[in-house]
C-alpha cells in the first residue's frame, strides 16, 4: 500500500475508533506492523496532526489538520446527532457505516467544547420496531440512482406474480417499515413505486438516462404531492 494511502487509513481509524486507541488496534486496522505504525504516527504528528498518547497508553486524535474547522450551534449539533443516528437504524448496513464515519469526521473538526456537546447530545433516537435489513441489491439500486443507469428487475406484485421490468431508478424512500424505489417504468411509460423487498433480481443494464433523473424526480414528487392534497 502506498504510504499516503496508509496514512489516510490511519487518520480515518483515529477519527472513528473509540479513543484512546491502542497501537495494536491501529496496526490491525491499517494492516501494518507495530513498528510501522509508530513511524506513521510520527509522520502524522510531523504533518500537523495533534495526536495525544504513546505506546502502551493508546492514542487520541485531538486535532485533525486534514479537515477544516467547523462551527455549529448547539441545536445544529443536536440535529446532526439525531439525523445520523436515524440513518444508523435505517436497515442498510452501508448507510449505517457511512453515518458513523460522517459523525466521526464532523466531530473531529469541532472545537473541544462543541465536541463534548456532540458526544453528550440531549437528543436520542430508538425504535422498538426496526426496519427489516435492506436486501443485498440495495447497493446496486443506489449506484444506479447515482449513475442514472437503467435497471432490469424481476418484481413480485401483490398477488405474487413476477414481472420483468426495465426501470429508471430516481430515489430510494425510507418508509416506516419498508424501502421504496421511485422510478420511471419503461414498460408502462409512467412513474411507478416499487418495494425494494419485492425485487428478486436487479441487473444494471449499462443504459443511461442522464441527465434526466433530477427533472423526473421533481415531476414525480410534484404528482405525489398533488395527489395527497386531493
Amino acid at each position: 500500500m502506498a504510504r499516503a494511502d496508509r496514512l489516510f487509513r490511519l487518520l480515518t481509524a483515529l477519527r472513528m475508533l473509540p479513543q484512546p486507541v491502542t497501537a495494536a488496534r491501529l496496526a490491525e486496522e491499517t494492516g501494518v506492523s507495530p513498528r510501522t505504525l509508530y513511524r506513521d504516527i510520527a509522520a502524522l504528528r510531523a504533518g500537523g496532526a495533534l495526536i495525544d498518547g504513546e505506546a502502551g497508553l493508546g492514542y487520541t486524535l485531538a486535532e485533525d489538520p486534514a479537515l477544516p474547522p467547523q462551527m455549529f450551534t448547539r441545536i445544529e449539533i443536536e440535529a446532526l446527532v439525531l439525523g445520523l443516528a436515524e440513518a444508523g437504524m435505517a436497515g442498510d448496513p452501508a448507510l449505517a457505516q457511512a453515518a458513523r464515519s460522517a459523525m466521526a469526521k464532523i466531530t473531529a473538526t469541532l472545537p473541544e467544547r462543541v465536541q463534548r456537546q456532540a458526544v453528550h447530545a440531549v437528543s436520542q433516537t430508538y425504535r422498538y420496531e426496526r426496519r427489516p435489513a435492506a436486501p443485498a441489491h440495495m447497493g446496486a439500486v443506489r449506484e444506479a440512482c447515482w449513475n442514472e443507469e437503467a435497471l432490469d428487475i424481476a418484481y413480485a406484485d401483490r398477488d405474487g406474480r413476477i414481472t420483468e421490468r426495465r426501470i429508471w431508478p430516481l430515489s430510494v424512500v425510507f418508509l416506516d417499515r419498508s424501502l421504496m424505489v421511485l422510478a420511471w417504468c419503461c414498460l408502462r411509460q409512467d412513474f411507478r413505486r416499487f418495494h425494494l423487498q419485492a425485487m428478486s433480481r436487479v441487473t444494471p443494464t449499462g443504459e443511461h438516462f442522464r441527465p434526466r433523473r433530477v427533472a423526473l424526480l421533481r415531476q414525480f414528487i410534484a404528482l405525489l404531492r398533488a395527489g395527497a392534497r386531493r
